[in-house]
């Protein structure tokens, strides 16, 4: 009689689905041990009572996607002095919101006609054109063939990103789902009822193998929140606004910030989570948001101006300010300390308590990164001197880089949360700021 496990599962080994399978009861909450055995081979072996469950599976490459005579009515004049997904006309196939997908391009196959067909004149690049081979941009150049106002045909061919899954069915075995390929923003393949995530495969385009630093085993389900602390860190560092939202004073909200910030996201989250928290608050959320600017913008503009920071941020008189700049994270601690504690200064003056978000994770060429794992700690300078800025002054501190940093531990690549592939976070990313506001009242 063949044996079986306590979830009355075969324990013989065989090949199931293109899977190597040895059958056992998997230990929950021990992590799967996830590694490359092949270019594009990957063996999982997670814990169990009795003996290891083990599987080797086959992920598929990337595919090249084929462009073929893509009209475009006319290019722009080729800028190379701004950034690369602005400096000619975007290649539609490598369109991420607002921006490019940098890398996506395969650099060889970009061929610009004035026709459609392999027949029609060819138009040569650094004559009639130039291009952004790293951010797929195409534009013209003046003198050359191309006129401003003409029709060209552009053929290219780029690679999608994906994410696979290594996963545990409710039956015992290990298979892999593939993900959906997008050009910027793949998501994690779905689970169905019973099933567990062991591990997140991460194909960020054409690659061409595997590396260990595409593979993202399941470290852990969620952020681990600190333990709660009495007082909250609100009643210790925002007791003002603590009282009105027990009591039911009328309390207004500032969310003073950059681009991120004029999505109205994450402090729509933020309030909506506070009221069902305090179901007595009256709330009145104000945003006052400028896409690509910082606090320095802010500080420069002349009075009158639609950004003025002392009539926008000072004169409403705001119980609470909540600031969110990723744009100033090119400040060092001191300039930090500098500035910001101008503004402290300023928010104190008209009795108005200030919540600081640090900033999220950008673009890996930002940060400084190589790779997407093993990143809990933010590099950025700015981050380090907002730490220290809240801990001098006893500033409310919502620390959203860190939970930016453990993304990875939870099998998310975290730069698939970027709408624009660059810095503007998805519905999910914004949550991460909610968290982490939220975390000051518990």
């Amino acid at each position: 009689m063949e044996e079986k496990n306590r979830a009355g599962v075969s324990k013989s080994a065989g090949f199931v689905c293109g899977v190597l399978l040895t059958w056992a009861t998997a230990v929950a909450g021990e992590p799967a041990d996830v590694r490359l055995t092949g270019d594009w081979r990957v063996a999982v072996t997670v814990a169990a009572n009795q003996s290891p469950l083990i599987a080797t599976l086959d992920v598929a490459p990337p595919k090249w996607v084929t462009v073929t005579d893509e009209r475009y009515e006319k290019l722009r004049d080729f800028n190379p002095q701004a950034p690369g997904w602005a400096k000619g006309n975007p290649l539609t196939g490598l369109r991420a919101a607002e921006c490019t997908v940098k890398g996506a391009l395969d650099a060889a196959s970009l061929v610009v006609r004035e026709g459609s067909g392999a027949t029609a004149n060819r138009f040569e690049t650094g004559k009639d054109f130039d291009a952004d081979l790293d951010w797929g941009t195409v534009g013209r150049l003046p003198g050359g063939r191309i006129k401003a106002d003409q029709p060209v045909f552009i053929s290219y061919r780029y690679a999608k990103r994906r994410l696979d899954a290594a996963v545990l069915t409710g039956d015992g075995r290990i298979v892999l789902k593939r993900g959906e390929p997008h050009v910027a923003m793949c998501q994690q393949p779905g689970l169905a009822a019973g099933e567990t995530r062991l591990a997140n495969i991460f194909i960020p385009g054409m690659i061409p193998a595997l590396t260990a630093d595409n593979l993202f085993p399941i470290l852990e389900t969620a952020y681990p929140e600190p333990p709660k602390s009495i007082p909250t860190i609100a009643e210790a560092r925002l007791p003002k606004t603590v009282k009105k939202l027990q009591s039911g004073e009328p309390l207004m909200i500032l969310a003073w910030g950059d681009s991120v910030t004029t999505f109205n996201r994450w402090q729509t989250t933020f309030v909506e989570r506070l009221r069902a928290k305090y179901p007595a608050a009256k709330i009145k959320l104000v945003t006052e948001a400028w896409g690509g600017r910082n606090t320095g913008s802010y500080l420069a503009e002349p009075p009158g101006s639609e950004h003025n920071y002392r009539e926008k941020v000072l004169a409403p008189k705001p119980d609470l300010i909540i600031s969110e700049f990723v744009n100033d994270a090119g400040l060092t601690p001191a300039q930090v300390d500098e500035r910001y504690g101008r503004l402290l200064a300023d928010f104190q003056a008209i009795g108005a308590e200030w919540a600081i978000l640090t900033p999220h994770y950008v673009i890996p060429d930002w940060m400084g990164f190589t790779k997407q794992r093993d990143i809990d700690n933010d590099p950025r300078p700015y981050v380090a001197g907002l730490r220290q800025f809240a801990e001098k002054h006893k500033v409310a501190l919502g620390d959203a880089s860190l939970r930016y940093g453990r993304l990875w531990r939870q099998g998310i690549p975290y730069l698939t949360l970027m709408e624009n592939n660059i810095n503007h976070p998805n519905e999910f990313g914004h949550t991460l700021f909610a968290d982490s506001l939220m975390a000051l009242f518990e």
